[in-house]
């Protein structure tokens, strides 16, 4: 069964390549990926590794947590399962304009102001 480990505190040099071949050196390593920054391209220093064999993931913890790499001591830990994210539905959903903004904006059925006489 696979284990996927969460790596912080890595330099902004690292790449998924480099991640990969760091951690290869404790066994088979499914995947490795470093979490970039959506507006800058730029990594936000953490990463997750996703080994095929538990007990290989587990001398990873035990032997590259706090190592250095690059120059920077690294976090490694088993990777927790993502939290839910809060908050309704996302912009543009149900009734509303794409902005948001709400029920009476756009489409059929919205308020359309005073009528006049019948």
């Amino acid at each position: 069964m696979a284990k996927k480990l969460y790596v912080g505190n890595l330099p902004y040099s690292v790449d998924d390549e480099a991640l990969h071949q760091h951690f290869a050196q404790f066994g088979a390593v499914d995947s490795a990926k470093v979490i970039m920054d959506r507006e800058t391209g730029r990594s936000k220093g953490f990463g997750f590794v996703e080994m095929a064999d538990d007990s290989a993931a587990d001398q990873a913890i035990e032997r590259a947590n706090g190592v250095e790499l690059n120059g920077r001591p690294i976090n490694v830990s088993e990777a927790r399962p993502q939290a839910p994210r809060e908050g309704g539905p996302r912009r543009g959903g149900f009734g509303g304009d794409r902005n948001g903004g709400g029920p009476r904006r756009g489409g059929f059925g919205g308020d359309r102001g005073p009528r006049g006489p019948r």
